[in-house]
């Protein structure tokens, strides 16, 4: 029978012998001790009364002591085992009529009785109770339940259960009646009275949320088997605020415990030890968290270590030491610096109380080298240094432990086309650089590779004055021109106006390829803004012979190569041009006529001018810096007139020959 059904039961209706001679011992006490109440007062209210009264209720008393006597007498011998006749002569009354005789026995045969009815009574089927152990005999412990009665808890309750009996003689224990009779004792169980308490304790734990203690006895798939006096399952995730992965390392152990779930009806118990832990965690919390002051210095634990940074437990509360704030300068990786279990102290930076997020630094606690580097390492200066990363836009050097300084990658070289850094500097190099900016509250050293070298265009005069011939290789082409690499460091911009004389050219690409090798006339040189201009129709300068070799006033042959709306272009020689003007083509007319002859030429520079055709022309004009020569056809005509009036004149000899005989003249001979 289970527990429950043992503690819900309700008392057998068949009573026991023993429960049928208790009951009867009980009614004869209550009967005779209400006897000898009655005599004892009638015989107090009438100490004078005549002797036949005195005498009626003597031999009443008597008779009624008699019977309760013998009904005593025989619950005695059941209970206790004694001689009836040793109380029969202890309680009978003698006949005498003496008064004080009469008084006296009654007296003490009602305090006996009264004694014997305050005895406590057996208990109940079911009930629990307090049992003093009186002996361990081979059929189990017998027990002392009150009432004058013993009891016997048996021994096979004791194998069944797997456990010895450890009672010794004396010792108090707590028993369960059970209806049962054997060998004249009345049945008890330490079991289940034992159980009936474990699920009270279990239950009101469950729903006062206490703790109780338990032992581990079994690992089982999930968790772990806690003894709490019945078996409890404890979850694997219940054991530890962290997860558990070594099982076999609780087991018989000793725990604090909280009931998560009960079923006792199916003798379920789920246990968890990971409530307390987070009752306890959540009690340190807020008493540390009343105590932590940004800025204030804590000690604390390494609890786990990650390529971010380290959780510290500060004792209630995790904070996290980030890996920039592990160490000046470079951040190391944080398991080379400190590892689990390592007792540090740390700077609380930051605390989000209601996050309850900490923040904390250890590098603040450590001497800064920054603080000195103004005047270690002033602008201009030498230093030498190691390389400790390179990356897309340059290189950190190390010049001292936690102060490093970037070498940009436009420092690195004295050429505008710029290489991967990793091209010219690579880790661990031992470098040369020099200081050019230092900025101590922002943590940063500017530094120059290229300082540390020679500066080409220092010596630019001198090695590319201006009209040197100079060759290169093309780098770069652009909409405007071509650069040009004359050395490291060096370039030269050849503009695609000064490409060609004569040709008209749109874009560089025309003339020129990348990494082609030209050579080019220095043209102008700006060491301070580090340009140089370049021109390669300068190299062979057909211009500057051809403007030796004439003077203004010349009258010369030239082509007509295009015509405009202002003039005509008349190409002199190979890659030679002179502009004639429309005014210096045909004779000046008034402005209608002018507007009725532009509108006739229909944008051609003039009807005298056809292209492709040679006429003489006059040079008005040179410009040998511009390039620049201005002709006339018009004036080349009238020279050419003057000429033959003057050849008219001296071959007729008349010197007063006319522009129109000369002209009649001319027909008559053709």
């Amino acid at each position: 029978m289970s527990p429950e059904t043992d503690h819900n039961s309700e008392p057998s209706a068949i009573e026991t012998p023993a429960g049928e001679a208790a009951a009867n011992s009980s009614a004869a006490q209550a009967q005779s001790a209400s006897g000898a109440a009655t005599a004892v007062a009638r015989a107090q209210e009438t100490p004078n009364s005549t002797a036949p009264t005195v005498e009626c209720d003597a031999s009443e008393a008597p008779r009624a002591n008699q019977n309760s006597i013998s009904q005593d007498e025989h619950a005695r011998v059941d209970a206790a085992g004694g001689p009836p006749e040793a109380s029969m002569r202890e309680t009978s009354v003698p006949t005498n009529t003496n008064e004080s005789t009469e008084t006296t026995e009654p007296t003490e045969t009602m305090d006996q009785l009264l004694d014997q009815f305050s005895v406590p009574q057996p208990a109940s089927e079911g009930e629990i109770f307090d049992g003093r152990v009186l002996a361990v005999t081979d059929a189990g412990v017998v027990v002392d339940v009150g009432g004058k009665f013993e009891g016997l808890v048996p021994a096979q309750e004791f194998l069944d259960s797997g456990n010895p009996i450890e009672f010794g003689s004396g010792q108090t224990i707590e028993v369960e009646r059970l209806h049962e009779r054997k060998d004249g004792y009345v049945l008890l169980s330490y079991t289940r009275a034992h159980r009936r308490r474990v699920w009270e304790r279990i239950e009101k734990s469950y729903r006062e949320h206490t703790n109780l203690t338990g032992k581990t006895v079994e690992r089982i798939k999930g968790g772990l088997v806690v003894d709490i006096g019945v078996r409890a399952f404890l979850p694997a995730s219940q054991i530890e605020l962290r997860p558990v992965h070594d099982l076999e390392g609780w087991k018989d152990r000793e725990i604090e415990l909280r009931v998560l779930k009960l079923n006792r009806k199916r003798g379920n118990v789920v246990v968890s030890r990971r409530a307390i832990l987070e009752e306890e965690q959540k009690a340190k919390r807020e008493s540390l968290a009343e105590t932590l002051v940004e800025g204030t210095v804590v000690t604390g634990h390494v609890k786990n270590v990650t390529d971010y940074g380290v959780f510290i437990d500060l004792g209630g509360l995790d904070g996290l030491l980030h890996v920039s704030d592990l160490a000046w300068g470079r951040a190391p990786q944080p398991a080379s610096v400190v590892k689990a279990g390592d007792e540090i102290q740390v700077q609380i930076l930051k605390f989000d109380k209601e996050k309850g997020r900490i923040s904390l630094g250890r590098k603040q606690l450590l001497p800064d080298p920054w603080a000195t580097v103004p005047e270690k390492y002033p602008t201009g200066t030498r230093v030498h240094g190691k390389v400790v990363a390179v990356t897309d836009y340059g290189a950190f050097v190390q010049l001292e432990p936690a102060v490093e300084g970037l070498v940009h990658v436009s420092e690195m070289s004295w050429s505008k086309h710029t290489k991967h850094p990793s091209k010219i500097l690579k880790v661990s190099d031992e470098v040369e650089v020099v200081v050019l900016d230092v900025k101590p509250e922002l943590r940063r050293i500017s530094l120059g590779l290229k300082q540390t070298l020679p500066d080409p265009w220092q010596e630019a005069a001198q090695k590319y004055p201006v009209g040197a011939i100079v060759s290169g290789r093309i780098r770069n082409l652009a909409e405007f021109g071509a650069f040009v690499e004359l050395e490291e460091g060096m370039e030269g911009l050849i503009h695609i106006s000064d490409v060609s004389w004569t040709e008209r050219i749109k874009h560089p690409s025309e003339k020129f390829k990348k990494g082609e090798v030209v050579e080019a006339k220095v043209l102008k040189l700006d060491p301070q803004n580090r340009r140089l201009s370049l021109g390669v129709k300068q190299v062979h300068d057909i211009w500057a012979e051809w403007f030796v070799a004439h003077k203004i006033g010349e009258i010369l042959k030239g082509k007509v190569a295009r015509t405009a709306d202002f003039g005509a272009f008349v190409e002199l020689a190979e890659g030679i041009e002179g502009l004639c003007h429309i005014s210096e083509i045909e004779e000046r007319r008034p402005k209608g006529e002018r507007d009725k002859a532009k509108a006739s030429r229909d944008g051609r520079g003039s009807s005298l001018l056809t292209q492709g055709q040679e006429y003489d022309f006059k040079i008005l004009r040179l410009e040998p810096e511009q390039r620049k020569i201005s002709l006339s056809y018009r004036a080349a005509q009238k020279q050419a007139e003057r000429h033959e009036i003057q050849t008219f004149r001296s071959s007729k000899s008349s010197p007063n020959a006319t522009i129109g005989d000369a002209i009649l003249a001319k027909r008559q001979s053709s």
